[in-house]
């Protein structure tokens, strides 16, 4: 794949024949913006000739002016982005059946539109244009158009595409050697390893043994120290857990204590009311009310008629 040159990279990231793409519909589309503004422009200057003669009007005139205006300019800039949309559709469409062509799906990221960063890039990119544009001199060529994918496209395409297959090609059998070359080395390092190894092996036999005879010792007296104290904190909480029952059973006991005092006392309580000269006083009081009352109840049974 050949790689391209830096320096021909435009700004929006595509190559040279891609860029000179965009700048044509930027032109193009930048020409139909001047048309519209114009036609905007002779709205108001046709109503500042037509309409603006008197020295004064009334509101309902000058509301009947803006009315007219505003339904012009309304009307034209409708037209103008309806306009836009449709030419948008048809070059999308272009592009979509060359694609097709290729038998080749095309994906677009509406969102990326609203892109604010770059909008302001697409700007700057314009205006690097025009003023690039400006410098140049002025040439009466006549510029080719997008040529279709005929048959001599797709076989110069295919050309390419069989280029930049071989290119990668060479790319990957070159590297494909360099990781035998890479491979081959590590095995050999990997053998003088192994024999080292083994060397060490046969030369320091007892003394490794001595050293796993020690690292067991070292292990069997971790693990009963683990277990040591794995034994001392079960019986602490043991022991916590004892103390708290016993608490918790005393503090039940002292609970029930507390409610039968509480119960006496409220017995206490009572008799010692009830011996009390009021509560005998009221006693009385109640009693005699009581017998006026069955007195008078009497009374009222010998004046009832009988049936």
């Amino acid at each position: 794949m050949r790689n391209q040159d830096p320096g021909k990279m435009a700004e929006l990231g595509l190559n040279e024949h891609h860029q000179n793409e965009v700048i044509n519909y930027m032109r193009f589309a930048r020409s139909k913006r001047g048309l519209r503004l114009k036609t905007v422009d002779s709205c108001f200057q046709d109503l500042k000739e037509s309409r603006l003669v008197e020295e004064t009007f009334t509101i309902d005139e000058v509301s009947e002016v803006l009315n007219g205006l505003q339904a012009v300019v309304h009307s034209e800039v409708e037209s103008e982005l309806i306009n836009t949309a449709y030419t948008n559709v048809l070059l999308l469409r272009q592009l979509f059946a060359q694609a097709e062509k290729w038998y080749l799906k095309l994906q677009t990221d509406i969102s990326e539109l609203e892109n604010r960063e770059l909008l302001e890039q697409v700007a700057e990119f314009e205006k690097a244009e025009i003023t690039s544009s400006n410098k140049k001199p002025i040439l009466d060529i006549t510029k080719p158009k997008l040529a279709p994918l005929n048959e001599g496209g797709t076989a110069e395409l295919l050309n390419k595409e069989i280029l930049r297959l071989q290119e990668e090609n060479e790319k990957l059998k070159s590297r494909l050697k360099t990781i035998e070359i890479q491979a081959t080395s590590a095995l050999d390092e990997k053998s003088k390893l192994e024999k080292t190894l083994q060397d060490l092996q046969l030369d320091q036999g007892n003394q490794k043994d001595f050293i796993k005879a020690q690292d067991l010792s070292n292990l069997e007296n971790t693990v009963a120290a683990l277990k040591s104290e794995f034994q001392k904190t079960l019986n602490d909480k043991t022991e916590n857990q004892k103390s708290l029952e016993e608490n918790l059973a005393t503090a039940k006991h002292d609970l029930l204590r507390v409610q039968e005092q509480l119960h006496m006392a409220e017995k206490e309580l009572e008799k010692k009311f009830q011996q009390t000269a009021a509560y005998r006083n009221m006693k009385e009081i109640l009693t005699k009310k009581n017998d006026q009352i069955k007195d008078l109840r009497k009374r009222l049974a010998q004046y009832e008629p009988e049936d």
